[in-house]
């Protein structure tokens, strides 16, 4: 049985909720869904400009588990940009915890 998953702190909780390329309908538009954790581990390592230990230590993972997020998000975002794919922030990711509403740490 695998362990179960541990919440993961997030700090940034964006007012949008998609971003797609310029003038195409959405509803013509495949979408790729971002996580709340995803986009965090993003931040925190390419805006925040952290390392992935300081990164790790923030979101309460992990520096092996924030690797795994940030390389997922990456490419995900990646694709996005190459692709013309829709790009969906997710809401209410199963394992992030806001820490501004108290989560656990």
């Amino acid at each position: 049985m695998p362990r179960p998953k541990r919440c993961r702190k997030v700090c940034f909780d964006p007012d949008y909720k998609v971003f797609k390329p310029q003038g195409i309908p959405m509803s013509e538009l495949s979408t790729i869904e971002l996580q709340l954790d995803e986009l965090e581990a993003i931040r925190l390592s390419d805006a925040e400009d952290l390392s992935q230990a300081e990164a790790a230590k923030s979101m309460d993972i992990s520096q092996p588990t924030f690797n795994r997020i940030l390389s997922g998000a990456r490419s995900k975002v990646a694709k996005a940009l190459t692709e013309g794919v829709a790009l969906k922030i997710a809401r209410g990711s199963p394992h992030a915890q806001d820490r501004e509403a108290g989560g656990p740490g």
